[in-house]
């Protein structure tokens, strides 16, 4: 296995474990507890968690094409810069930075899912 595919593999599973495990792993109520302080509606959650695990699946599978991995990175990214921005507004700054961590290493596996998928 090439160094590129090495690299992208690991941050991609790594910023698909930091995206969707929370939802599965954190304490329910601390997570209903967010989403009525953000405002948001209380089915938000349910959502979130299906269209983590189908974005999640579709990046994961190598055999699904590649427009369709296009968009779920593009859907990751909406959603962690939006949650970035709602706990930067309602919980302050530092918690506004929590969501960019993960950001940030989707953001290596794009780059490296870009490398390996398209030809110069």
């Amino acid at each position: 296995m090439s160094k590129d595919k090495k690299i992208y593999w690991t941050t991609t599973i790594i910023a698909m474990a930091l995206i969707v495990l929370p939802s599965y792993f954190a304490p329910r109520e601390y997570l209903i507890e967010t989403i009525r302080r953000m405002e948001f509606p209380s089915y938000f959650g349910v959502e979130l968690d299906i269209l983590k695990l189908v974005g999640a699946v579709i990046i994961l599978i190598p055999g699904i094409p590649t427009m369709f991995k296009e968009w779920s990175y593009v859907g990751f990214g909406i959603l962690l810069l939006s949650a970035s921005l709602a706990h930067w507004l309602v919980d302050g700054p530092v918690k506004g930075i929590a969501p960019l961590v993960p950001f940030a290493i989707l953001s290596v596996s794009y780059y490296y899912f870009r490398k390996l998928n398209y030809v110069r």
